[in-house]
């Protein structure tokens, strides 16, 4: 299901302190969790058409292909999930892994798995 159920269903992501890796790791673990959970959704294929049901048919295969774009999405966001609990477990969380300086902890705070500093995100652009 998606839509406004799904918003429902997202975790809390804010980490009060992005240097405190209790906070970080369970803000981690909790959007994997969700990440894994969406993606275990099945997306619904497209039914039998009949005469007269084009529209709806041609709605159905515009809805089945933007889940489909949303899940490639969400199994990106859960590689980089898993790729910052990793840098977390190494002792490497809260570094740019293009410049190697630390950061920003507001950056961490809104997006925990960040990999790269706000300059080196906005150079990649």
């Amino acid at each position: 299901m998606r839509g406004p159920a799904r918003a429902a269903t997202r975790y809390d992501l804010t980490v009060a302190d992005s240097r405190d890796p209790v906070a970080v790791r369970a803000a981690l673990v909790g959007e994997a969790a969700r990440l894994r959970a969406e993606l275990g959704e099945p997306i619904e294929g497209p039914g039998q058409m009949t005469y007269g049901s084009q529209a709806a048919a041609a709605t159905h295969v515009f809805e089945q292909q933007r889940d489909l774009a949303l899940r490639d999405r969400e199994r990106a966001q859960l590689r980089q999930v898993e790729e910052a609990l990793e840098r977390l477990d190494a002792g490497a969380y809260g570094v740019c892994r293009s410049c190697g300086k630390p950061i920003a902890p507001e950056r961490l705070e809104a997006i925990p798995w960040a990999a790269t500093c706000i300059d080196c995100a906005r150079a990649a652009r």
